[in-house]
This record gives structure tokens, sequence and C-alpha cells, in this order.
């Protein structure tokens, strides 16, 4: 991951920011939050999001639990172009100001006509429809940006995981090795049904 991090911080700067991605959501049990593009402020923000998570959920993400990840990550994270990578943060409001609780995101792929997508929300706003919110946001912008094939890898016992790219996408390839399920997926339809 550290040749990526590096390789795609060279690129060109950020697209203007793409306040047509922000909105408000309400979930399945009735609380709010506002969906809005990341920007390089979020930095402390995701560092205080990685802290609140779970071990389970920080190894589902990212396959390893570390207490703190190296923060070159976060900067990689909260820097995007807006265009070639792009990450949406669901975010509430609380006393002491905005505080994110998932973050979807794309980036290139080893595939070049394909983007690799991932997700965490923690753990308190999981099976709550966040989830589900931010596929369709990321897979969304992605389409507006031409990019209509996608892919993911997830821990083969990430069942919710699993099921939410299942029910919500169309999935073309699973491969499962090692532990790790490899999905290549498109976005599905807004009137398709879900299976």
């Amino acid at each position: 991951m550290d040749k990526h991090i590096t390789e795609t911080i060279r690129e060109p700067g950020p697209a203007a920011y793409p306040r047509e991605l922000m909105r408000a959501v309400v979930l399945k049990d009735g609380a709010s939050a506002r969906i809005r593009p990341i920007r390089p402020d979020d930095e402390p923000r995701l560092v205080d999001l990685y802290e609140r998570l779970s071990r389970h959920t920080a190894y589902q993400r990212f396959f390893t639990v570390l207490r703190r990840l190296p923060n070159d990550w976060y900067h990689f994270f909260a820097n995007v172009d807006y265009v070639r990578r792009l990450a949406l943060v669901a975010e509430r409001e609380t006393v002491a100001g905005p505080q994110l609780i998932g973050v979807g995101r794309y980036e290139p792929s080893e595939e070049p006509d394909a983007a690799e997508v991932a997700f965490v929300v923690e753990d308190g706003w999981q099976g709550r429809g966040l989830g589900a919110v931010l596929l369709e946001a990321v897979l969304s912008a992605a389409e507006a940006r031409g990019i209509r094939r996608f892919r993911a890898d997830v821990l083969a016992d990430n069942h919710r995981m699993l099921r939410l790219l299942a029910t919500h996408t169309l999935v073309e390839e699973r491969k499962t090795e090692e532990g790790v399920t490899g999905l290549h997926f498109r976005r599905r339809a807004a009137d398709a049904p879900p299976r």
C-alpha cells in the first residue's frame, strides 16, 4: 500500500470540491446523518473515527489491527482529487462539532477499467442502513465520473459487507482465496429490484 500511496500523492491536484454530492439522509431507524465529500481537514476526524472502531471492525476494513494507522495513511485518505480518487464521509453533529461515522471511497485499481471500493461504518451505526447509503452514493458519484466497473476485496467472514454488495450491486465475479473474497461488480440500476 505504501508504494501506491506515494505514487498517487504525486498526481495532479484536486478538482473543485463537488458540493453536489452533499446531502442529508435519514436512516432506517430515523437517525439523520450528512453525506459529503471528504476534505483535507478531515484528517483528525479520520483519526478519531479509527480510534472509535472496534478491533473487529478495524480488522474487517484494513485486514490488520494497528493501535493507530500510520499518519501518511490518514493524509492519503483525506486528500483526494474528486475524480480518479473520491471518498464520501457520513457525519453527525455533536456538541463538539461534526463527527465522522462512516467513510466510503473508490480508488484506481490494478485493472484499468475498474475502481476499487472500500467502506467502514462505526460500530454503533452498523445495521442502520448507512452502509447501503454510502455504497449507493460512492457508486453513483463514480458513474458520474465515467467509472462503471468496481472491485472489492472483502474478508470471507465479513458476511454483512458481502450481503450488502450482493443485495445492492450486480456481482459479475466472486472468488474466494485464502480467506478473502474478491468481487467484481457494477452499480445496480435504481429501478432494478434488489436480490
